[in-house]
């Protein structure tokens, strides 16, 4: 499957928030207590969560049902819950999104985008 312009485009944005995300870990020490108490640390994760799950609602419908191991729908709801009821969201399962997820979906991102070469 050939990837379309504009999908890859977003798969290399994709990855460049996923790598925020492995900065901010880094810039932390990646330390559970430290994000859960300091506003600069989690702001910058959810952030990068939110422009995660912004972008995939804009992947070709095409991409994202040729790519099901990927689990787009969860990654768009994440953005919600940050965008929508950032007050009262669970740090433990940002944490979890952060610690787990944005792994796989950067190195399936990275992976995706040398096959397109």
């Amino acid at each position: 499957m050939q990837i379309s312009d504009r999908d890859t485009q977003i798969l290399e944005k994709l990855v460049k928030y996923c790598m925020e995300i492995e900065h901010a870990h880094h810039e932390y020490n990646r330390d559970y207590e430290t994000f859960c108490s300091n506003p600069t640390y989690h702001n910058a994760v959810a952030l990068c969560l939110m422009q995660i799950g912004e972008l995939v609602g804009k992947l070709s419908d095409e991409f994202r049902s040729e790519n099901t191991q990927i689990p787009w729908r969860a990654i768009r709801g994440m953005r919600n819950v940050v965008a929508h009821e950032y007050g009262h969201i669970d740090m433990e399962t940002v944490w979890e999104t952060a610690e787990n997820g944005t792994c796989e979906l950067k190195e399936f991102c990275q992976k995706m985008l040398n096959k397109n070469d």
